[in-house]
């Protein structure tokens, strides 16, 4: 979530930083948030191993490893953008277009999958009553603020410029 409000004209620490400061914190912080996703899918995928439990076989473990699958390509295609002249025929405008918007769909995925962990029989028995619902409105009013980010500050924008 700070990776990609790092554009946010609004919110963003640094407001006052250029542009070129501005994508290395965010391609810095998505590279952290990639690795710590895969280390968690390494560990929980071990310990299902160690415990012989079947893993993938939920919607949060399918939606959670479709989202760090997801995430790693999203991580590939903003590489591109440092080196746009890897891409012929596609104009640099037309790449971020696609990253931003590729990127909130990958956003509201990781929601997804947070939500359907949310739905567990171990997180339901174990967070209760308004606490259950107030996890939930987190991702929820976090992927509202992304959407309204994306689309407002820079969907609209680059669409009008095509």
């Amino acid at each position: 979530t700070e990776a990609l409000l790092i554009f946010s004209p609004e919110t963003s620490l640094l407001r006052s930083f250029s542009r070129k400061v501005k994508v290395r914190v965010h391609w810095a912080l998505q590279l952290l948030a990639l690795l710590c996703a895969l280390l968690g899918l390494g560990i929980i995928t071990y310990n299902k191993h160690l415990n012989g439990k079947a893993h993938f076989v939920t919607w949060h473990g399918l939606t959670g490893l479709l989202t760090v699958l997801y995430a790693s390509g999203q991580c590939a295609g903003g590489a591109l953008l440092l080196y746009p002249k890897l891409m012929k025929n596609w104009t640099l405008a037309k790449l971020k277009l696609y990253h931003a918007t590729s990127g909130l769909v990958g956003y509201l995925l990781g929601c997804a999958s947070l939500m359907l962990g949310m739905c567990s029989l171990w997180f339901t028995t174990s967070v209760t009553s308004a606490s259950w619902y107030l996890a939930m409105l987190c991702p929820l009013f976090t992927s509202l603020v992304i959407m309204n980010q994306v689309s407002n500050a820079y969907l609209y924008r680059k669409r009008s410029q095509h």
